[in-house]
């Protein structure tokens, strides 16, 4: 174990084999396993636990009771040293939960950097998390999820197991999400299906009027024209090929996953499933 730099609280527990970055502060009655690494500048306020093979990236701040790195809730799970990677500049709330992966996942649970977990919100085995995304307080991933950037979950949304959801989409408090959501697409409290473009989170990334009008133009395109889904991606994909974030819709929506898409409430019975994309 290097401790070279570290603050390290007499209460608080370190095993044989942690790995311990420049400047990292561990307040009392932590305890931190033999396989986690701590980047540079990591915060552990108090009462964090940290098991398993565990890295977190520098400059990321855990607050009380969290819990990273334990085993999976996986019944398949058999104890192999699976992984748990959050990046750099996270804040892990009071009484966030993280698991690592299964052998039958993807062997390892994956958080991107710059992310923000509410109290009480979870990420399960095997999920892929992206770069600058939120979570509210309650809001839960169930396993093999993955999560594109910029994505924001309310408060106690629930996403079923193998759903993706896209770069800059907005799930809404309460929401329960089965199906995968488009990149730029709202998921709403109230409705079972896709509840529109998520236009306060583009306005946020920079995106300007003619780019939010392509991307409105080409959502009632791909939902409400004639013609199966993969005939709609196509027409879609003709007529937007310069424009990178249509196509980027596109491409999601091509390369279904394992669940179908959400799609809005008026056009349940109107798109197929993923693979006749």
């Amino acid at each position: 174990m290097s401790e070279t730099e570290a603050r390290i609280d007499p209460l608080a527990r370190i095993e044989a084999g942690a790995v311990l970055g420049a400047g990292v502060e561990i307040g009392p009655f932590c305890t931190v396993g033999p396989n986690v690494v701590l980047g540079a500048g990591v915060r552990l306020i108090s009462h964090v636990a940290i098991s398993g093979h565990t890295t977190i990236g520098e400059g990321s701040t855990i607050y009380p009771f969290a819990s990273l790195g334990f085993a999976p809730q996986s019944l398949g799970y058999k104890g192999e040293p699976t992984r748990l990677v959050i990046g750099r500049n996270c804040t892990v709330r009071e009484h966030v939960t993280m698991n690592t992966g299964t052998a039958g996942g993807h062997q390892e649970t994956v958080v991107g950097d710059n992310c923000l977990f509410m109290v009480n919100s979870h990420v399960a085995h095997d999920c892929i998390v992206g770069n600058n995304v939120i979570f509210a307080n309650n809001a839960t991933l169930a396993g093999h999820v993955s999560v594109g950037n910029n994505v924001f979950l309310g408060g106690m949304a629930a996403i079923h197991q193998f759903v993706r959801i896209g770069d800059n989409a907005i799930v809404g408090g309460l929401c329960g999400l089965q199906h995968d959501l488009i990149p730029f697409g709202a998921m709403i409290y109230g409705r079972s299906g896709l509840g529109g473009l998520n236009i306060i989170g583009m306005k946020r990334r920079g995106l300007g009027r003619p780019q939010i009008h392509a991307l409105r133009a080409a959502y009632r395109e791909l939902f409400y024209s004639a013609g199966t889904l993969g005939e709609r991606a196509a027409r879609v994909a003709e007529r937007y090929a310069d424009d990178a974030n249509v196509m980027h819709v596109v491409d999601f929506v091509r390369n279904g996953g394992k669940r179908r898409l959400t799609v809005p409430d008026d056009t349940a019975d109107h798109v197929a499933e993923p693979d006749a994309a």
